[in-house]
């Protein structure tokens, strides 16, 4: 178990686990919930994902948004870290590119909250063929 040292260690502490029980309380029907997976491989740490994820998770139960955040790995995206996965219960999976702090509250404001599409979406890297 980390060591707490200051009142901000022990914030994101309970920040984590709190994550942890609602992703529990959730595992049921995950479809349900927001879901924001931020990429935190060691490129995505260099480039600032810590302060991202810590904002996502934060700011979700500040805004009273039914959403869990998630570390994941490398999203393969290395050239646009930090990388943002976020599905919304009924849509497809958004991948966001170059997320800051202030990108992230433009996710949760304007997706999240209100549907619209911003800058920054990578777009997938694959293609169907049709016959």
């Amino acid at each position: 178990m980390a060591k707490v040292k200051t009142l901000a260690d022990l914030r994101n502490m309970r920040n984590e686990l709190q994550s942890k029980i609602q992703l529990r309380q959730n595992a049921d029907h995950p479809e349900s919930v927001v879901q924001i997976k931020v990429g935190m491989a060691t490129s995505g740490i260099a480039s600032g994902a810590k302060e991202v994820y810590h904002y996502f998770n934060a700011e979700l139960s500040k805004r009273n948004i039914n959403g869990i955040t998630i570390k994941v790995g490398d999203m393969g995206y290395c050239y646009a870290e930090p990388t943002v996965e976020v599905l919304v219960p009924g849509k497809d999976p958004i991948v966001f590119g170059y997320v800051d702090v202030k990108k992230a509250d433009q996710i949760i404001e304007k997706y999240i909250k209100q549907g619209e599409l911003l800058d920054g979406i990578i777009p997938p890297n694959y293609q169907t063929i049709d016959e």
